[in-house]
C-alpha cells in the first residue's frame, strides 16, 4: 500500500466494484467526463474492464483510493499508458462523489507521482483533463505539474466538444511531498 497525507492507494478488491461502478461509472455525466468514449451500461455482474484489474497487463497500474482516517474507499486512481522505454506514463483518478473537496485529489496526485517517479523509475508522467475540470487542474498543479498546452475542442462530451488541457511533470522538476 502506498499512503499520502489523507488517502492510501491499495489493490483493487473485489468488493471495491460494485461501490465503483454505482458511484463513478453508472453515472452518465460523471462518466462521459471522465472517459474517452461514449457512457454505455453495464450489465451488472458483467467484467468492465475500468474495473477489473488485469495483472498481467503491464502498460496499466489501477489503485484503489480509501481514507487514511476509517480505510473507507474514496475512489480509483490509475498509472496508464505506461511507456517502459520512453519512462512516462499518464496518470487518472476519479473520486467518489462524497470524497471530492476534501483535498484528496491533490494527496493522490501526489502518491501516483512517487510510485511513478520512485517506485517505476519514469522520466515524465502526465495529465489530461477537460479545461473546465478546476479540481483536477489544481491538484496537478499543486504537485508541480506544468501546462504545456491545449487541445481546442477536442473532448465530446455530452452533445458539445470542450478543449482539453495537457499538462506534464518531469521526474528533474518534482518536488516530493515529504507525507508520501
Amino acid at each position: 500500500m502506498l499512503t499520502g497525507s489523507k488517502i492510501a492507494l491499495r489493490a483493487r478488491h473485489e468488493e471495491d466494484i460494485p461501490i465503483l461502478r454505482t458511484e463513478l461509472y453508472d453515472d452518465v455525466v460523471n462518466a462521459a467526463r471522465s472517459e474517452g468514449r461514449p457512457w454505455r451500461p453495464i450489465t451488472p455482474g458483467a467484467k468492465d474492464s475500468r474495473l477489473v484489474v488485469d495483472d498481467d497487463e503491464q502498460a496499466r497500474v489501477p489503485f484503489s483510493v480509501v481514507e487514511l482516517d476509517g480505510g473507507a474507499l474514496a475512489g480509483t486512481a490509475t498509472l496508464w499508458k505506461i511507456d517502459s522505454h520512453n519512462r512516462s506514463a499518464h496518470i487518472g483518478l476519479g473520486l467518489l462523489p462524497s470524497c471530492r473537496g476534501k483535498g484528496y485529489g491533490t494527496d493522490v496526485v501526489a502518491v501516483l507521482c512517487h510510485y511513478g517517479f520512485v517506485v517505476r523509475s519514469l522520466q515524465r508522467l502526465q495529465i489530461e483533463t477537460l479545461s473546465d475540470n478546476a479540481a483536477m487542474l489544481r491538484a496537478a498543479e499543486r504537485n508541480g505539474f506544468v501546462r504545456e498546452g491545449v487541445l481546442r475542442s477536442s473532448a465530446w462530451v455530452m452533445g458539445e466538444f470542450l478543449d482539453e488541457v495537457l499538462l506534464g511533470l518531469l521526474v528533474k522538476d518534482w518536488k516530493p511531498d515529504p507525507s508520501v
